[in-house]
């Protein structure tokens, strides 16, 4: 990072108020040590009522945002630093919304005539029709992440109960084509992207506890895929990045089918910093240390609000 951004405050805003806010704290807390120990002026901003108040008196000149999900992963977090005149890391308002409703981002894929599998959103009070395609179907909130809420169904019956409860989290709901394959991760890092990243959950389902228990997800990286599907996949995760008019540092999750047919099912704008997190086994693959792929992120948010503030 350069001098300029070296002597400035930063603030790691982790917490929040989501489902995943454990989660967060963890990236957080690995982001944060990661500065201090590289020397920058780096201070915890835990989200709270008092946010604003926090920023403020700890003069915090470029945040870093380390919140996953709701208020934080949604624009909201970003509108109120805009606001604030407080450059941040990740993605700008529009896309952080647009990529945290997994219905909005899914129609823009479809604009864009990137592949994504075949989904239908049931109206709210209203029976749920059977699909016009066949089962398994999974069932997801629209506007949660780290798989929270997500269930595979087979039957008319089962997708009724799965729909009732992922409406527990959210009131909108996504059925989507259950794609059977491999499922892929790709970081875009710099406007590039990182070697991709296959994940092998245990229990053969990749469900929260299986994203963050270590030991239940083998990752295998490089993915067993060949030289021609990993730069097929790699543009792909870029345009969808593009599409959703994405900036900094973002991870995009793929399927690729038995076929050898990638699909899109989603961008994450925040992507996650723990033991387990993909990006930073992705970033070391290519010699990139955990500090190191911290200050990009730090100097990637301070140059876009830099050149926007004009």
């Amino acid at each position: 990072m350069s001098k300029h951004w070296r002597n400035k405050r930063i603030g790691v805003v982790m917490g929040g108020i989501s489902r995943e806010r454990e989660v967060s704290l963890k990236t957080g807390s690995a982001m944060l040590k990661a500065l201090q120990e590289g020397g920058y002026q780096a201070v915890g901003i835990e989200v709270s009522a008092d946010i604003v108040q926090r920023l403020l008196e700890e003069r915090i000149e470029v945040a870093v945002i380390a919140l996953h999900g709701r208020w934080g992963e949604d624009g909201t977090v970003q509108g109120l630093l805009e606001l604030l005149r407080i450059p941040y890391t990740g993605s700008g308002v529009l896309a952080s919304a647009l990529a945290m409703n997994k219905i909005k981002a899914k129609e823009i894929f479809l604009y864009h005539g990137l592949p994504t599998p075949e989904f239908i959103c049931p109206p709210e009070g209203k029976e749920v029709e059977e699909p016009p395609f066949p089962p398994p179907w999974v069932v997801k909130p629209a506007s949660e992440g780290s798989t929270i809420g997500i269930d595979i169904v087979m039957d008319r019956e089962g997708l009724q109960q799965a729909v009732r409860s992922a409406r527990g989290y959210d009131h909108e709901v996504l059925v989507e084509r259950f794609i059977k394959g491999k499922e892929l991760t790709v970081g875009i890092l710099k406007g590039e992207p990182l070697p991709i990243v296959e994940i092998v959950p245990l229990g053969g389902f990749y469900d929260y506890q299986a994203k963050y228990t270590p030991g239940q997800t083998e990752y295998i990286l490089p993915a067993r895929i060949s030289e021609r599907q990993e730069k097929e996949i790699g543009k792909l995760g870029l345009k969808a990045y593009r599409a959703l008019g994405c900036s900094g540092c973002a991870r995009v999750d793929l399927l690729l089918s038995e076929e050898g047919e990638p699909f899109i099912t989603e961008v994450n704008t925040l992507p996650g910093m723990t033991e387990t997190s993909l990006v930073p086994k992705a970033a070391a693959q290519v010699g990139i240390s955990f500090l190191k792929l911290v200050e990009i992120i730090v100097e990637e948010a301070s140059m876009k609000i830099e050149e926007g503030a004009g």
